[in-house]
């Protein structure tokens, strides 16, 4: 009996049709909120050290397999080529008919797919192979994000959305920190043959260690957060007269977010891909290895940026924080296209420490307001993802013009004009009123402060006005059935 109500409450036939619903998830206190946004903040970490690897691996492969930069940069392609795939197709259709939870399970069990096959790939010697298994891994963590981001934005307090999911992405940061530093001693210093098999090793472990971190996801009980429990926020958060807010065509400061998110992914790619060929190029006497820990420590660099962010958001506001930021990548990547040596590295290094905080606040900032389209609109911001797999081609096909003359130094200006993009929604944000109103409208939010629950306003059924507390579940058997406006 005990086995058979286990299993009932985690079957994905129970989460079907419950975007209509409302549950009491969205109004999760601070403290109920640890646990599941702990497990999902693991996830931040695996996609972190995946990306660390593949900036890791572009160098590996133009030494082992003897390709072009231009030609090496098809992992990134590969990688984030997929993520509009999941975000936009199989991950979002997933996460809105059956939930979170089997979407953080479909992507883990893809990311852990592709891991194993890279194996066979990387015997063959077959690069194209590779950029295949990668590929299923891009769609993995794809769907991951689909999922984590929205899922870590929504999961506890509004007025805390963008110091949980910079919190969450510093774990990222991490990952990403100690995936090239693993590189250093496993992929470089050694014949060919030995060096590829380290890679099959690599792989064949984080195949393991994701299967594992699937089974905890089966088996942990997380709450599922309905598209009606997003709209119920956005009305208690922003007080709004039109509780059900605009159809989703005219969510125009989503699509700028989702614009924006495009270009700044892609020069963020593209600075931390060809870091290593940078650092060989420009610092006479630098070999691989040594620039693959170079790397580490401005993926550290990163990591830090993210921590210190989230202690300025604390004092000023984050739309404050993220203009400053997304500023500052702008300043410093002009200087690494015409200096050399430690000084063209340092700038690149301050570079990493600002870009630390503009993804995931353009992800939170594109989100405030969507209400039951929280979901949707989440697909569209991670589909920005795919800037990743366009702006590293273009510098690499720049770097490598005139018979690679040109250098990794100079094609810093590809991702110096992509900055461009996000940083006008930086402006926006702040100085555009829709778009300040409907970012600050949340800040003063009570959802999820009121310690045992919220008190919202009801209309009693003989007319009069009336308060019900209501204590957050995780329980999908306790709720509400609503009818949204389209």
């Amino acid at each position: 009996m005990v086995a058979s109500q286990f299993w009932q409450k985690r079957s994905l036939t129970r989460l079907k049709d419950l975007n209509n619903r409302t549950t009491n998830a969205a109004s999760l206190t601070f403290r109920q909120s640890i646990f599941p946004l702990c497990l999902v903040t693991l996830l931040f970490f695996l996609w972190g050290f995946s990306y660390g690897l593949l900036d890791t691996l572009n160098k590996h492969f133009q030494n082992t397999l003897g390709i072009t930069r231009s030609r090496s940069s098809g992992l990134q392609v590969a990688y984030f080529g997929a993520y509009p795939i999941a975000s936009l197709g199989h991950a979002a259709w997933i996460l809105r008919h059956y939930g979170y939870r089997a979407t953080f399970i479909w992507g883990l069990f893809l990311y852990g797919l592709g891991a194993i096959l890279c194996i066979p790939a990387i015997i063959a010697h077959s690069f194209a192979g590779f950029c295949i298994c990668i590929f299923i891994i891009g769609n993995g963590l794809g769907s991951l994000e689909t999922a984590a981001n929205p899922y870590i934005t929504v999961c506890g307090p509004p007025k805390q959305a963008e110091l949980r999911i910079n919190l969450a992405q510093a774990f990222n940061g991490i990952g990403g920190a100690l995936a090239p530093l693993l590189g250093s001693y496993v992929f470089f210093g050694f014949d060919k043959e030995k060096a590829l098999r380290n890679v099959q090793w690599v792989y064949m472990s984080i195949a393991i260690f994701v299967f594992i971190i699937a089974g905890v996801f089966l088996l942990a009980d997380i709450p599922e957060i309905t598209d009606a429990d997003m709209a119920r926020q956005e009305e208690e958060a922003a007080r709004k007269k039109e509780p059900h807010g605009l159809p989703f065509r005219k969510q125009y400061r989503l699509f700028h977010a989702a614009f924006a998110e495009l270009c700044y992914t892609g020069a963020q790619v593209a600075v931390g891909s060809y870091f290593i060929n940078y650092v060989t190029e420009t610092r006479p006497g630098t070999d691989s290895a040594t620039a693959a820990k170079f790397l580490a420590g401005a993926q550290a660099a990163f990591a830090v940026g993210r921590f210190v962010g989230v202690g300025v958001m604390t004092c000023f506001r984050a739309r404050k924080v993220f203009l400053v930021f997304m500023t500052m990548c702008w300043v410093f990547t002009a200087p690494a296209i015409t200096q050399r040596g430690n000084v063209g590295m340092s700038m690149l290094y301050v570079v990493l420490f600002f870009e630390s905080i503009c993804f995931p606040t353009i992800v939170a900032l594109g989100m405030r307001g969507l209400g039951r389209h929280t979901k949707r609109g989440s697909g569209w911001i991670i589909a920005g993802v795919f800037g990743g797999a366009i702006v590293p081609p273009l510098l690499g096909a720049v770097a490598d013009s005139r018979d690679g003359k040109t250098g990794t130094a100079v094609a810093m200006v590809v991702p110096m004009v992509f900055f461009l993009a996000p940083w006008t929604y930086a402006l926006a944000v702040n100085f555009v009123g829709s778009y300040r109103q409907a970012v600050d409208a949340f800040v003063g939010g009570d959802v999820g402060n009121g310690g045992e629950g919220v008190a919202m306003g009801k209309r009693c059924e003989d007319g009069r006005e009336g308060t019900v507390v209501v204590k957050p579940v995780t329980d999908v058997e306790n709720m509400t059935s609503i009818k949204l406006a389209d």
